[in-house]
């Protein structure tokens, strides 16, 4: 099969954007705005974001990509002799080419279970390096990070987020939820956790727009206003500051407008709900279970290649010498006719 004919399941962000988005970019294309960020359509989405997460003092900030938030973010909340803790599946661990240790942070890895991090395994961490004798010649964990939804598809539940931000604050760990799929958790039925939890519970986080119907674009929230001092300032440090701020500011507006945000990952959700039920069906093997938009299913390397003739899959790790777990993914954009080829092709 040609491989411009194959199935694109690869990602969520192999579209552009999301038609309501294009529609207001093009309305406000040739009007004159205000640079980095401090535009009107900045500040009309700051409001309806602050609004969302029930957090009317919140800072919110525009930034371009996940890593480039993540390397500001965990590098703007650490000292110079402190980690970050991750699990050891996290996308700051394995899929950002080591972008913390780059802007001087060690990634202190901690056991996944499903992709989460548990509290136990944080206070333990903590208490450990402080019974150390030889402490001040380590790395001092400063710091936690999270994502939701996890780099396997996996949702924390409000529990068991509740009882990590209760450690962090314990031990005074800022704790950060990397957010770059969080529509798709918000579209989830099985997600309890809503935005004003995360305002709540997170020193730091930010709402995904790249993967989640936007061009580009991550929108970072520290809910207490000026927690984080100088943030625009270390924007600029790290060559991060968009000249163009109001052009994700008109996104995220758009986004917020009329709960966009809140619905846009339906169609992902429930394209993937269906290619979850066809693979069972079919006795296909599921590396685990993850409720979202991302699929990891077990095939013998002979079916993952002839699938990929078919279907373009992400690989994600060889299991043995003869089977592969390969990642589907949908998104909003996601039709029911790709669905459909794709039951199709299994």
């Amino acid at each position: 099969m040609n491989v411009e004919s194959r199935l694109s399941f690869a990602s969520d962000y192999m579209e552009g954007a999301h038609p309501e988005l294009l529609r207001r970019l093009a309305e406000t294309n040739t009007c004159k705005s205000a640079g980095y960020g401090l535009d009107t359509y900045s500040e009309s989405a700051r409001e309806k974001i602050r609004a969302a997460c029930c957090a009317p003092e919140a800072d919110v900030f525009f930034l371009s990509g996940g890593t480039q938030t993540n390397a500001v973010l965990i590098d703007a909340l650490l000292r110079p002799y402190q980690g970050v803790i991750a699990a050891e599946t996290g996308h700051i661990s394995v899929h950002e080419a080591g972008a913390i240790e780059f802007g001087g942070h060690k990634v202190l890895t901690l056991p996944q279970y499903e992709g989460k991090l548990r509290a136990e395994d944080i206070a333990n961490c903590v208490r450990t390096w402080r019974e150390d004798a030889n402490r001040d010649h380590m790395v001092m964990p400063g710091m936690v990070y999270l994502s939701h939804p996890t780099e396997f598809g996996t949702l924390y539940s409000l529990a068991e987020l509740t009882e990590i931000s209760r450690i962090c604050r314990e031990n005074h760990l800022p704790l950060y939820l990397d957010g770059a799929r969080l529509a798709y958790a918000l579209a989830c039925p099985e997600n309890d956790v809503t935005l004003p939890n995360l305002a709540a519970l997170c020193d730091a986080f930010y709402i995904g727009g790249t993967k989640c119907g936007a061009l580009f674009g991550e929108a970072a929230v520290i809910p207490r206003h000026d927690d984080i001092p100088h943030l625009f300032t270390i924007i600029k440090q790290h060559g991060a500051l968009l000249a163009k701020g109001f052009v994700a500011g008109v996104q995220f507006d758009a986004l917020f407008t009329d709960a966009l945000y809140f619905s846009i990952g339906k169609t992902a959700i429930d394209a993937a709900d269906r290619i979850r039920a066809a693979l069972h069906e079919r006795g296909y093997r599921l590396a685990w279970d993850a409720p979202t938009n991302q699929i990891f299913v077990v095939l013998e390397q002979k079916q993952a290649a002839a699938l990929s003739e078919k279907i373009e899959m992400s690989f994600w790790e060889n299991v043995d010498e003869t089977h592969t777990i390969m990642r589907i993914v949908t998104s909003w954009a996601t039709q029911a006719e790709e669905v459909d080829r794709l039951i199709a092709c299994l």
